[in-house]
């Protein structure tokens, strides 16, 4: 991999009352040095940052070179926001995953659209997942020094020719060599694994699991915890990949599956071995262990307790109509971000908020449109419920899946601008539409079709009101007129 040249980082944001803004700092600044060397990211500017005497070379909007001197507590912020966590630019992705998104999308919308994040800063910094097949040595010995952990890893098959396969990269069939890599100098990483049925799953998840769960041992095991998530398809996608979706029988199939992996790895007692049966067993009875030839796998050390380190993401529930898991059974929520357990700290969430939301009346009366993915919609039901039992308020869910994407059960997240306006024109949206931000670019009222939030409010000439949260949704369905409390 080539290096990266670094580039001054542009301040975007100075936090009022901080250290930056008494000394003067202006959005468009930038800064160029600290302590005499050029900060890579925001890694590289927090770490430097963080002595009490710093020597800042700062490059102002009109081009003029500065000399700073700032005394400070030891680890205090100075109150700088930048325009990316990145100052040498993004590590791409090297692979050529017949499943990346990236790939499954149509050609000409915004730039930031195509590119292939594969960077290791981000993943620590924000938890976005990387694949390990780009790093070279300088980046590796980084990643040690500065105890970069835990990372977000894709590692979706651990048999390397199944891999291989997957990413299209004859480096990565070295997962389990890296993961060991991270065990020995007790780093820790999330894993993911995406399902695409014919491809990793049956016997090759299983495998997957039980070799990821021999890392989670100790007091610092190395893989932290894993998340199985369904394949992800648009009708974007290259004619000629190899791609099935999943299905609600391949759904409940692989919840199945992995609910027995959990069972086993869960009662797995030290000195002991747990024989595995075929996976060959006939329906209604759920997939066994592991195939072939009843294959003796050492469960030594491996009882990971209740909570366990393998988790299955809401989708699989949604796609198979089955009941999501309740909320002790994701302990503390370590795959959140990856949608394992999303959809119930939501519900979970809105309870609570919804309890302490004391509301008599909401007058003038209000009628609102809430806008959702099909796929949340029983698991939503609740909600809309409670909302409505507010006198002076009605809330109608509208559920949709994407034509946009091709898909007909769709997460909430992948509604496009076209998505709502073709669903909504000509039907009564009442005093507004409830809208979550989660289907917008983050910090910009955007979708991924591009089509902004203005755009959509005057071709269907109602109000839009984003969203972000149960604390907004509760306040904007109830906070459109005079309250009565």
């Amino acid at each position: 991999m080539s290096e990266l040249s670094t580039s001054p980082a542009l301040i975007t944001t100075v936090i009022p009352d901080s250290i930056a803004a008494e000394m003067g700092f202006e959005p468009g600044d930038a800064i160029v040095a600290v302590n005499g060397q050029k900060p890579r990211d925001l890694i590289d500017y927090q770490f430097l940052c963080a002595d009490e005497f710093l020597e800042l070379e700062v490059l102002d909007a009109k081009g003029k070179t500065h000399k700073l001197e700032i005394e400070k507590e030891y680890d205090e912020d100075l109150g700088l926001e930048f325009e990316t966590a990145l100052f040498d630019g993004l590590i791409q992705c090297n692979n050529r995953c017949p499943f990346c998104f990236i790939d499954q999308q149509p050609p000409g919308k915004r730039e930031t659209l195509y590119l292939k994040d594969d960077d290791y800063r981000l993943s620590f910094l924000y938890g976005s997942y990387l694949t390990l097949t780009n790093l070279s040595q300088r980046e590796w010995e980084r990643i040690e020094q500065m105890r970069l952990s835990p990372l977000y890893v894709s590692v979706h098959a651990t048999e390397p020719e199944v891999r291989i396969r997957l990413l299209k990269n004859s480096r990565a069939g070295q997962i389990l060599e890296q993961i060991k890599w991270f065990q020995e100098r007790r780093l820790q990483i999330h894993a993911q694994v995406v399902v695409c049925p014919g491809i990793n799953d049956g016997e090759h998840l299983e495998r997957t699991l039980l070799d990821l769960a021999k890392f989670h041992t100790g007091n610092i095991p190395a893989v932290a915890s894993v998340a199985v998530v369904p394949v992800g398809l648009t009708r974007f996608r290259p004619a000629e990949d190899e791609l099935i979706a999943v299905t609600p029988e391949k759904a409940r199939e692989v919840i199945a599956q992995v609910r027995q992996i959990q069972a086993v790895l869960s009662q797995g007692k030290s000195g002991k071995k747990a024989k595995q049966k075929s996976l060959k067993s006939t329906p209604p009875s759920p997939p066994l262990l592991r195939g072939g030839e009843d294959l003796v796998v050492d469960l030594a050390g491996l009882n990971v307790g209740k909570s366990g380190c393998i988790w299955l993401a809401d989708e699989w529930f949604l796609i198979a109509g089955e009941e999501l898991p309740q909320a002790e059974d994701y302990a503390d929520y370590p795959q959140i971000g990856n949608g394992v357990g999303s959809i119930r700290q939501f519900i979970q969430q809105f309870e609570t908020a919804f309890e302490k939301t004391k509301i008599a009346k909401v007058n003038p009366p209000r009628k609102l449109i809430w806008v959702v993915g099909n796929a949340v919609e029983k698991a939503f039901d609740p909600i809309v419920r409670q909302l409505n039992q507010i006198p002076g308020l009605e809330v109608n869910m509208v559920a949709l899946c994407s034509k946009y994407w091709g898909q007909q059960i769709t997460v909430t997240g992948l509604l496009t601008g076209q998505d709502l306006a073709s669903a909504l024109q000509g039907r009564d949206l009442g005093d507004g539409i409830l809208l979550p931000s989660v289907m917008l670019k983050q910090g910009e009222p955007r979708f991924l079709d591009d089509m902004t939030v203005a755009e959509l409010a005057a071709f269907l000439k109602t109000e839009i009101f984003p969203v972000n949260g149960v604390e907004e949704l509760i306040s904007r369905a109830i906070g459109l007129g005079t309250v009565d409390s």
